[in-house]
């Protein structure tokens, strides 16, 4: 055999052989684990879903998911990390800050994508957002800023407003921050502060005879997963003590709440699909910069401020993404 038969059939084996590890790579069937400390997350896997179908993933040919959910108990968080690790998934989806750290510790190499992580920075989470370090990356927003905005349109809703209740879930690790960024807000629009902590929907009826008390004007609930499984009870316990609140999820108002300013959820797990199908065609989460999302949405719940005997400023109603009649 001569030198050119020689490279001319080494050449046909590679190809050969690169043609067949494309293929094998191509039919394979990527597995993602999906972690949450709720203890369900419908909405939210299906805005991820589709934003793999955009890509052209398809589920159960070219990928499946499975998720696992914590119950709200903080404390099963590493427990189920574990698990999707011992399954050997290609990538971990993760919803919640809490979520998000009990994976950075648990998870070892295994690629991560935080989707809703408030503050990724201030809870050790990443790096830096342009640099986010490790193998996590993925969308985070600024609570602390957030917090700002939210009690600065409270303020306009109840003009009278000179004492704020902030509640917060002393579990929830992005609460610290974003109350930080509170009493700042507080300091500049000239209102008094009281941070209530409540660990479980069970203290919320006490929690509410206490603000009574303390003659608060309103109420900023902080964003947190047992807040909102709690939102219907939350609205009906404002409503009974005619007190105005301002929520960061939109699900808080569309179960009677009065107000909320936020991200759009949907949208950040849509985007989140982004990340994985990226990571899944080889890129490292270490060069893929976290996003902040620009999407944000107030809704106001009319019916609930004529239950409080509150009349909404047309200047705000002007400027709402959604009106609830």
């Amino acid at each position: 055999m001569d030198r050119r038969t020689f490279l001319a059939g080494t050449g046909a084996v590679l190809l050969a052989t690169s043609l067949g590890a494309e293929a094998q790579q191509a039919g394979k069937v990527y597995k993602i684990g999906f972690l949450t400390i709720q203890s369900s997350s419908p909405s939210s896997l299906d805005a991820f879903y589709q934003g793999l179908r955009d890509y052209g993933w398809v589920e159960g040919k070219t990928f499946v998911v499975t998720p696992k959910f914590a119950q709200y108990r903080s404390e099963r968080l590493p427990e189920l990390v574990a698990e999707l690790v011992q399954l050997k998934v290609d990538v971990m989806v993760v919803s919640t800050a809490e979520a998000a750290l009990a994976a950075k510790h648990g998870a070892g190499a295994t690629p991560i994508v935080a989707v809703d992580p408030a503050d990724a920075v201030a809870i050790g989470l990443v790096d830096s957002l342009a640099r986010p370090g490790g193998n996590i990356t993925g969308l985070s927003y600024l609570g602390t800023e957030l917090v700002d905005k939210q009690m600065e349109l409270l303020k306009e809703a109840v003009a009278t407003l000179s004492r704020v209740a902030v509640l917060t879930n002393p579990a929830n690790p992005t609460h610290s921050p974003r109350l930080t960024g509170a009493v700042s807000a507080a300091q500049r629009l000239g209102i008094k502060l009281e941070s209530i902590q409540v660990r479980s929907p069970s203290e919320l009826a006490k929690v509410f005879g206490e603000m009574t008390r303390m003659r608060v004007g309103g109420i900023l609930v902080l964003t947190d997963p047992m807040f909102g499984a709690a939102a219907s009870q939350l609205a009906q316990l404002a409503a009974k003590h005619r007190l105005p609140a301002m929520y960061g999820l939109r699900g808080h108002v569309t179960a009677g709440g009065l107000i909320s300013y936020g991200v759009d959820f949907f949208e950040l797990y849509l985007r989140a699909a982004t990340y994985v199908d990226k990571i899944l065609k080889g890129a490292k989460p270490a060069d893929l910069p976290v996003e902040q999302p620009t999407k944000f949405e107030l809704v106001i719940n009319l019916k609930a401020a004529k239950a409080l005997g509150l009349t909404v400023p047309q200047s705000l109603l002007l400027r709402a993404d959604e009106i609830i009649q």
